[in-house]
C-alpha cells in the first residue's frame, strides 16, 4: 500500500478537492410537449417516448 512521505499542505489538498463539482442535469425539450424531460426518458408530463405514448398519464 502506498504511503505519502510528506504530509500534504492544505493549498495543494483544497485544490485538488475544488475539482469535485456536481455537474448540471442535463435536460432535452419533449417533442409532443416540449416540456423539460432526462434524455433516454419517458416525459412525465405526457407520457411519450420517441414520439410513441408508453405511459398512461
Amino acid at each position: 500500500m502506498a504511503v505519502p512521505k510528506r504530509k500534504m499542505s492544505r493549498s495543494n489538498t483544497r485544490s485538488r478537492r475544488a475539482n469535485w463539482k456536481a455537474a448540471a442535469v442535463t435536460t432535452v425539450n419533449c417533442g409532443q410537449c416540449k416540456s423539460a424531460k432526462l434524455p433516454h426518458a419517458a416525459c412525465g408530463v405526457c407520457g411519450t417516448y420517441n414520439n410513441r405514448q408508453v405511459l398512461e398519464v
